[in-house]
């Protein structure tokens, strides 16, 4: 019996992937709403599939990924990705991090049923990004490469702050101090040489983060 877990801070998003994945034969299902309970439920269940969303409030899906591998290394799970985030600058994260698929969620889910498919076979699912080199104007590729250098952590908090967030509402999300994520905020805008959050909101549309 095909088993899964579904990673997803929205019910009603939950309940469209259990469409999908009952209409492939998966009888076992179980749903994670944040991303503290997914090693947990990894480790009780040990699902042939992980169907992770990056965008959960308590802790993000890159540090849920690297959480499976460190704490959960023997698991047979294979991590799908399912985000609303656009692929080029999160698809090659999850990928160094352990996901064997992305696909975002502006998608119909027949791009979804085709990962699933996929992975289940013993392949991977990634979008072929297009070559920036000649989509791009010098100023894009250099905010594109500014934007690879963050962590993952860093590239948290920076979404969190381009959608309006407080530091302090980041830090209880995060379960990080107040002043750590002061700390990171300051780094990160170094690191892209903003000098305000509005300068950072426009980066942030200007490249597709929000």
């Amino acid at each position: 019996m095909k088993s899964a877990l579904i990673v997803d801070d929205h019910p009603v998003v939950r309940a469209a992937i259990r469409i999908v994945l009952q209409a492939q034969g998966f009888t076992r299902i179980h749903e994670a709403s944040n991303g503290n309970e997914v090693v947990p439920l990894i480790c009780a269940h040990d699902p042939h599939l992980v169907v992770l969303d990056l965008g959960l409030g308590s802790m993000d899906g890159l540090e849920v990924l690297t959480r499976i591998q460190i704490k959960a290394p023997t698991a047979r799970c294979r991590v799908l990705v399912f985000s609303m985030h656009e692929p080029t600058h999160y698809q090659e994260r999850c990928l160094r991090a352990g996901a064997r698929g992305y696909v975002t969620k502006s998608n119909q889910l027949t791009l979804l049923h085709e990962a699933i498919k996929a992975l289940m076979s013993g392949h991977t699912y990634f979008s072929a990004l297009p070559n920036t080199s000649g989509l791009y104007n010098a100023v894009q590729r250099t905010e594109k490469e500014l934007i690879a250098q963050l962590s993952d952590r860093e590239l948290c908090i920076f979404v969190n702050l381009a959608l309006g967030k407080p530091n302090k509402a980041i830090a209880l999300e995060m379960h990080l101090s107040h002043k750590t994520v002061s700390t990171y905020k300051t780094r990160m805008m170094a690191k892209l040489g903003l000098g305000s959050l509005v300068l950072l909101r426009e980066f942030a549309k200007r490249n597709h983060l929000i």
